[in-house]
């Protein structure tokens, strides 16, 4: 029984970049759902994982606009409340699916906490977008109000990002394995996880940040010894020429070409471009393995070679 990591984007979560309404956004999870509970029904052993960088940056908006009457909550707090959000949209999503289906499904979604460097030199490069797409005029008005970082996405649009530190370790994945072990479908590292670090007392401590979601679902996928990493996002492959008239779609690549595409600043920061290197890093760690880019509606006929970018050695 293989092995499949799916990591479902956060963008993948939204209409045309904006944020959805909890209805909506359920009903957009059910779409995944089948595609994953079909998955599971042809024998795989899935985990689940999922992005937040949508749904975070709306969770902080509005603590911001509400701080006069409640309190706002910290930006590790803030990614665990997207965190149980999403997990239960998800897990309802699979029991809702393999309810209809008649395939056996028992989701459980799991508050992840994922280590990291304080000192990581990320903390002072934030590249990672979160919440919705602004015109240049309007993130620079955010940026002069608000004091945030924005920085245009991928020819998409202006977000606020923030700091996005390398996961060192997963701190519940002993957890995550029993629950394997016992026919779950686990979902997750949400979000890449809450941020945390080990402070002088050996207790952890949350951190503002939010961990690539791409990067450290690799990381599960690496210390659960998975057979194939699956990223689930907006578009259907890697395209290099991203959003011009040369635009072309790749099928499939080797880690070394995809090193050349990186060399070439083919993939943007914070968008493809973890993904793609994530991808080098799993495939290159064991052979055999294969990683897959492409959208939630394409996940089946991806994993049977038919659609997605395939990454393998």
């Amino acid at each position: 029984m293989e092995t499949v990591v799916i990591a479902l984007g956060g963008n993948a979560l939204t209409i045309n970049g904006k944020l959805a309404d909890a209805r909506t956004q359920l009903r957009i999870i059910d779409n995944t759902a089948d595609e994953i509970v079909d998955i599971i029904s042809q024998g795989y052993k899935v985990v689940m994982t999922h992005g937040n960088g949508p749904q975070v940056g709306g969770i902080a908006v509005q603590n911001e606009a509400s701080a006069n009457v409640v309190p706002a909550m910290p930006f590790d707090v803030i990614g665990a409340m997207s965190q149980g959000m999403l997990g239960y949209h998800m897990a309802q999503g699979l029991q809702r699916a393999g309810r209809i289906k008649g395939s056996k499904v028992s989701p459980v979604a799991l508050m992840t906490q994922v280590v990291v460097d304080p000192d990581d030199p990320k903390f002072k490069n934030p590249t990672k977008p979160i919440g919705s797409f602004f015109t240049e005029e309007e993130a620079k008005k955010l940026e002069k109000e608000k004091g945030y970082t924005m920085k245009e996405d991928a020819g998409r649009g202006w977000r606020r990002v923030v700091a996005s530190p390398m996961p060192k370790r997963i701190v519940e994945l002993d957890a995550i394995k029993d629950l394997m072990e016992a026919g779950h479908t686990v979902i997750a590292v949400g979000g890449g996880g809450v941020p945390v670090f080990v402070d002088k007392d050996g207790d952890y401590d949350g951190i503002a940040a939010v961990i690539d979601k791409d990067l450290a679902s690799e990381r599960l996928a690496q210390d659960l010894d998975a057979d194939v990493f699956m990223m689930l996002t907006a578009v259907e492959k890697c395209c290099i020429n991203f959003n011009k008239p040369d635009q072309k779609a790749i099928d499939r690549m080797t880690p070394d070409e995809a090193r050349g595409y990186i060399a070439d600043n083919q993939f943007a920061a914070g968008s493809m471009l973890p993904k793609v290197e994530a991808a080098i890093r799993f495939v290159e760690a064991r052979p055999g393995r294969r990683c897959i880019i492409t959208t939630p509606e394409k996940a089946v006929d991806a994993l049977a070679g038919k659609a997605g970018t395939l990454i393998e050695m």
